[in-house]
């Protein structure tokens, strides 16, 4: 608890980091990880992590070089892979709050070409987003960082945002979706469309936004567009993937993480930006003792981002894409998307599962026929049992298993191995199940708030919360968040979107420190 008063023995130091932290890692690179996305790691990038403690010109020189190859070996259009068009950060979240930023910057000129005497208070009001509730929850946090609207619209029967539930189209057979023509209804209300998220391999399910439909509504109303692809990204190295990205050449900014499907250890996103002038306007803050004589020579990444600061990222990508090649990269991306097809195949051939999703890369969500209880009593189970460990996802209200190929080297031999242990608890589930008696249905726990949730509680009823230039009511507040905030003594876990569960739905033990826990959550979004 205390530090230590004298310098310590090196062994000792490297004893306690093994016996005291590595135990305590989550080991992504385990054959036994199904869970998330692959997070990208390699000997090379390793390697370039520990040479790449660096700055200088030729830092930022090599990031424009190693983009440049990533946007050639991807296909991306010219005007997002010439002249320096990219950069590297840390995550894709910040890609999204960047392009968000960079969008208002843009709809607040044109709000004041309009209107030049109106405040930029009132015109920030006006601006709203639009993203798909399958998107990641970064775009979210982004809006609310920037202060503005967003809308969270509705997905197809394969979780994909499509253009006509962005405008009205007549002719297509859905256009009286409730979320139909929402930017005409939004325009109608006074309201200022600026900014579209698409995604091209969600978190919950890897499904793809229709980029041929929504690209041309952006285009219509000067909207940008960008492109979330932080896992699916990769595979455009493969030709054969080539589709999930009709339409990319409307994209105002793309995003991928290297870190997630390359071979590249965290962190390492790619951002690409159709004009980084539009891009650069909203985040320059030039004081004195930064500038430099050179200014007008070359690229400044400090004016791409939010930190000043910069890590030598592009390094590692460049020892990658050098050790393995390009088609080393290919071969390992197609093997894990070959895996998780054999995977589903697997599950199809059991009568007693249903997949979930439509499986085009390495992503396969299943579960099994029946209830929700049943499937997260599958899912805890094997996690629990430290054979395998899978995150679940919730898909149309229906509590789904994701399960995706990570490590770099899997096999054939994971995929049946996985299978095998799935089946097996599944067989136990279904014993316990018939040989149990039928009981009453529990009785709803009792509800109860803290003294100190009713005092955040009567606080926050005393003063109106200003959000975004817009009064926010309290029960909309509630309704945004990830657990009912009302009952700190029974935490309701809730899935909004389709994204992952928080995990103190599935942890048992989660029993000390709600109180605290519910309070944060209060002030944070008060």
């Amino acid at each position: 608890m205390e530090p230590p008063e004298y310098p310590e023995n090196w062994k000792d130091i490297m004893d306690d980091t093994k016996n005291k932290i590595m135990i305590g890692m989550t080991h992504w690179q385990h054959p036994r990880f199904h869970a998330y996305f692959p997070s990208g790691a390699s000997y090379p990038s390793i390697l370039a992590d520990i040479v790449g403690d660096a700055s200088g010109p030729a830092c930022t020189e090599l990031e424009g070089i190693v983009l440049d190859w990533l946007a050639k070996m991807m296909n991306l259009p010219p005007n997002l892979c010439i002249q320096l068009q990219g950069a590297k950060v840390t995550s894709a979240s910040e890609c999204v709050l960047v392009s968000i930023l960079a969008a208002r910057a843009l709809a607040i000129q044109a709000l004041k070409r309009k209107n030049p005497d109106q405040d930029e208070g009132a015109m920030l009001s006006q601006l709203i987003a639009y993203c798909s509730k399958e998107a990641h929850s970064c775009v979210e946090k982004g809006a609310m960082i920037a202060f503005v609207k967003l809308r969270i619209l509705e997905t197809d029967d394969e979780f994909c945002l499509r253009g006509n539930t962005l405008q009205k189209v007549p002719d297509s057979p859905n256009y009286l979706h409730e979320n139909s023509f929402a930017i005409e209804q939004d325009r109608a209300a006074g309201l200022y469309p600026f900014f579209v998220s698409t995604t091209v391999g969600t978190t919950s399910c890897c499904s793809a936004d229709n980029l041929n439909e929504i690209g041309p509504i952006c285009k219509e109303y000067d909207i940008w567009l960008h492109v979330d692809a932080a896992y699916a990204g990769g595979s455009q190295i493969c030709e054969e993937f080539r589709y999930l990205f009709d339409g990319i050449q409307y994209a105002w900014s793309v995003n991928t993480n290297a870190n997630k499907w390359l071979l590249t250890n965290f962190d390492c996103s790619c951002f690409w930006v159709k004009d980084r002038y539009k891009l650069t306007q909203a985040l320059v803050v030039d004081p004195l003792y930064l500038q430099h004589s050179h200014s007008e020579e070359s690229i400044d990444y400090r004016h791409w981002g939010i930190p000043l600061s910069r890590r030598f990222r592009a390094l590692k990508l460049w020892f990658v894409i050098r050790i393995y090649g390009v088609e080393g990269l290919r071969k390992y991306i197609r093997n894990h998307v070959a895996l998780a097809k054999s995977f589903e195949n697997k599950v199809k051939q059991d009568p007693r599962f249903e997949i979930m999703n439509k499986v085009q890369l390495g992503l396969v969500c299943f579960r099994m026929k029946g209830t929700n209880q049943k499937n997260q009593k599958l899912l805890s189970t094997i996690n629990a049992s430290g054979k395998l460990h899978m995150v679940p996802a919730s898909l149309n209200d229906k509590y789904v298993i994701r399960f995706c190929v990570c490590r770099e080297e899997a096999c054939e031999s994971d995929m049946v191995y996985a299978w095998e242990v799935i089946k097996a608890v599944a067989t136990e589930i279904e014993k316990s199940e018939v040989g149990s008696e039928p009981s009453s249905p529990e009785p709803e726990p009792v509800r109860r708030m803290s003294k100190e949730t009713q005092d955040i509680l009567k606080g926050l009823a005393e003063r109106p919360l200003y959000i975004g230039q817009a009064y926010i009511p309290i029960n909309e507040i509630v309704a945004r968040a990830s657990v009912d905030l009302t009952d700190d003594e029974v935490l309701l876990p809730r899935s909004r979107r389709g994204s992952l569960f928080p995990a103190c739905a599935f942890i048992d033990d989660f029993s000390e420190g709600k109180e605290r826990i519910v309070a944060l959550v209060w002030l944070i979004w008060g």
